[in-house]
């Protein structure tokens, strides 16, 4: 008989069979004390949700998609956790992963358990248990940047890490699928808007080296060492991991690095708040860092803005049609309009000053 105790928000209390899952663990995972098990929910909404399973021996990790309805190929937890067991034995910030299941007795939708880190997480604000702490902004941005050009340095041919992805034409694929999606789903028209996608269209630059790009690389999908906030001891959120262009990789980073002053767009970030390096000196540190060159990176930023802009107009729409309940995306369109003239700003190098 095991004990377990639940921190979670409905419908999790109920759709998941806790207690099925102990019993897979302790046939699949045979080391733990699986006598007591707490269980604390990290995430909710209309992200991945996380969940934190602690044993009297060992915690660990869940990860599984959101309840109800998702599109396609959204929230795969199989390529996730595939992508961890390939990367985690060259880049030791991915997390290991344990297991993977696919049970419809224990949760509706497949899941993954996995090593768990621990640190410092910024999110939207810095913690109250490390504010003394001198330098923190500074010392968080360049564990970004640090992160990312370690990712970026792996070579992926020597560890057969290509495999993730299709390098070949990446850049072309994604700024083509993106203004598909676009398309797809236009609630409002923005001023403008036809210019900025014929010229992403048509000034394509030729790619660097390509590298194992992340896709979502940002301060609240990172750890930070507890004994030195300068230095990553965990990176999340995998299921976007490709191979392609390291450029398009550090654009999305910058793109989510808002600033004080900058117009609402619906990011939340520590980094408002001040006292981080800038969005240039973060481009510059990499380009120092990483030995590569950055000419022409206002192109990448461009469509970072761009991408994101997408990502938030899917969700709107979604939200326009009924098909998604939830009253803080009412105001989404302000923050698509402003994404979208960060995007053009970027376009006429406004940004990186």
């Amino acid at each position: 008989m095991t004990l377990i105790q639940l921190d979670v928000q409905p419908p999790s209390d109920q759709s998941i069979n806790w207690k099925q899952l102990v019993q897979l663990l302790s046939k699949e995972l045979p080391n733990i004390d699986t006598r007591e098990l707490y269980v604390k929910q990290f995430t909710t909404g209309y992200s991945n949700l996380t969940y934190l399973l602690s044993f009297n021996d060992k915690e660990m990790v869940m990860r599984r998609p959101p309840f109800g309805e998702i599109p396609p190929r959204a929230h795969d937890m199989e390529r996730e956790y595939k992508i961890l067991k390939k990367v985690h034995p060259y880049f030791s910030l991915a997390p290991e992963p344990y297991l993977y299941v696919e049970e419809d007795d224990i949760s509706e939708k497949h899941f993954y358990i996995m090593e768990k880190k621990e640190g410092i997480v910024l999110d939207d604000c810095i913690p109250p248990e490390i504010q003394h702490v001198n330098d923190i902004e500074v010392k968080a941005s360049h564990a970004l940047i640090d992160t990312l050009v370690n990712l970026h340095s792996i070579d992926i041919y020597e560890t057969n890490l290509v495999e993730l992805g299709r390098p070949e034409g990446y850049l072309k694929r994604q700024v083509k699928g993106w203004i598909k999606r676009y398309h797809a789903s236009i609630v409002d028209n923005h001023l403008g808007i036809d210019k900025l996608i014929r010229w992403l269209q048509e000034n394509i630059p030729s790619s660097p080296t390509p590298a194992i790009v992340h896709n979502d690389m940002k301060l609240n999908n990172m750890m930070l060492s507890e004994d030195d906030l300068s230095k990553a001891i965990g990176v999340f959120d995998w299921e976007l991991c490709s191979v392609g262009d390291p450029l398009l990789d550090l654009a999305g980073s910058i793109a989510y690095w808002t600033e004080p002053g900058d117009a609402e767009t619906g990011l939340v970030s520590v980094t408002q708040l001040g006292g981080f390096l800038s969005r240039n000196e973060m481009v510059q540190q990499y380009a120092v860092k990483s030995g590569r060159n950055i000419d022409g990176f206002d192109y990448y930023l461009s469509f970072a803005f761009f991408k994101i802009a997408v990502i938030l107009q899917q969700i709107y729409s979604r939200y326009k049609k009924g098909e998604l309940k939830d009253e803080r995306f009412h105001t989404l369109n302000k923050g698509i309009a402003n994404l979208i003239d960060l995007s053009m700003k970027a376009k006429q190098d406004k940004i990186l000053r």
